[in-house]
């Protein structure tokens, strides 16, 4: 009796530090929903999508989606920068509350996606769309563009519009590897440490989080962009637990966004936002607020609303 004497505290504590646990992790499982606004960092209004209203979504359609999905900014890029300039210049976007920042694709048709890096009328047509500018105002950004070959990340365009946007403060979003970002760093004036570029999916072939870790350490002005990103939500539908790690250690270098490059996204576009709430609403609040929101606006000088 006296040895259960000494031991029955010691259960106790056991007991109740189980209790801790379920209850914490309960807790978490059952966090509420994000119910801040929403930047959506990497939207395309492509023609297939509008067709000069003709399509499947027109104007009306999309930006319905966006109030309802609580989307109060986007990066729009489009191919053609026809639909960009279209979003920009309604009335009605500024209606719905949505604020467009606009960014000039390199794509004019589908032929653009494989060799706009070594195209000199793709950084013809850059120039051209930089000096014209929107009805929302200057063009913000370079891209949406692929590397399917990272070697490709050396041909004399993509040099040449690397040096270009950190010359002219222009962030870049990019499809890429993670050997890709280390060469398309090299071609900037400050070999990448001036640069502000977001990385499409944060690399979708699934670089390690190791490897995005090494290189947000690496270059300051890298931002994670986290649609289409392998590994990154578990089960429960919150972040899995390498990628909120690195979330808590890098809050203000992710956003998020929709990539509606075909229109099977359009019309899922709110259950996508509806996917990010869930868990965003599982991070600390001033860290969810700013993949949600403040980091993008940040980045893209946009006012909270």
């Amino acid at each position: 009796m006296a040895g259960f004497r000494h031991f029955w505290p010691l259960a106790l504590v056991w007991r109740a530090l189980a209790a801790i646990v379920l209850i914490a992790s309960s807790a978490l499982a059952q966090a509420a929903d994000y119910t801040g606004p929403l930047f959506d960092a990497h939207l395309h209004y492509n023609e297939e999508a509008w067709d000069g209203n003709t399509g499947p979504h027109p104007p009306a359609d999309v930006l319905a989606r966006m109030q309802a999905s609580g989307v109060r900014a986007i990066v729009a890029n489009s191919r053609p920068n026809a639909g960009s300039l279209t979003l920009a210049a309604l009335p009605q976007t500024r209606a719905a509350g949505v604020t467009v920042v606009p960014f000039v694709r390199l794509y004019r048709s589908r032929a653009d996606y494989t060799g706009w890096f070594a195209d000199d009328s793709i950084y013809d047509m850059v120039l051209a769309e930089l000096a014209r500018g929107t009805a929302a105002g200057p063009y913000r950004g370079i891209g949406e563009f692929h590397l399917y070959d990272s070697a490709n990340a050396n041909g004399p365009v993509a040099k040449k519009l690397m040096a270009l946007a950190e010359q002219r403060d222009l962030v870049v979003l990019a499809h890429v590897d993670d050997v890709a970002i280390d060469l398309l760093m090299a071609h900037t004036p400050s070999q990448g440490q001036k640069l502000r570029l977001v990385w499409a999916h944060t690399g979708i072939g699934g670089a390690p989080v190791e490897r995005v870790d090494a290189l947000m350490a690496r270059y300051p002005g890298l931002v994670g962009e986290l649609s289409y990103r392998p590994g990154l939500v578990c089960d429960d539908n919150q972040l899995c637990p390498a990628w909120r790690m690195l979330l808590l250690k890098y809050p203000t270098r992710f956003v998020i966004g929709s990539d509606t490059w075909v229109n099977q996204r359009w019309q899922h576009y709110e259950s996508l936002m509806q996917g990010y709430r869930q868990w965003l609403g599982g991070l600390p609040p001033d860290v969810a607020r700013k993949v949600a929101w403040d980091n993008a606006a940040g980045l893209l000088g946009v006012a909270r609303p």
